[in-house]
């Protein structure tokens, strides 16, 4: 993400808060418009709370990077709050394309086990 080196710790922190709370909420949609039968809508959401999900990897990549060079990085429970964001709304990203992926295929062979 550029411009991410001039924000503050904080900033970053609420950056990663931003970006992984819209994909949240994104995926949270995706699911209704699947359970109401609008498969498309389905996927292109499930597509913009990817690229949410991804800008707030890039932010936390780029603090990161700063740590890697040097840049001591100084824990503080917001940052933990924003990680423990990220990190949860990822899984629910993978946990929710899982989940679809294997009713697709017991509607298109019911028959299927496993």
């Amino acid at each position: 993400m550029e411009g991410t080196e001039e924000l503050t710790l904080e900033q970053m922190a609420f950056m990663m808060i931003l970006h992984s709370g819209n994909a949240r909420s994104t995926i949270q949609e995706a699911i209704q418009t699947y359970k109401n039968g609008s498969y498309e809508a389905f996927e292109t959401r499930l597509a913009t709370a990817r690229e949410q999900l991804k800008e707030a990897h890039q932010t936390h990549f780029g603090q990161i990077q700063k740590e890697a060079n040097g840049e001591k990085t100084d824990m503080s429970l917001l940052l933990l709050h924003a990680e423990d964001h990220l990190m949860s709304t990822q899984t629910m990203l993978d946990l929710t394309a899982s989940l679809i992926e294997m009713m697709e295929q017991k509607i298109v062979n019911p028959n299927q086990e496993g």
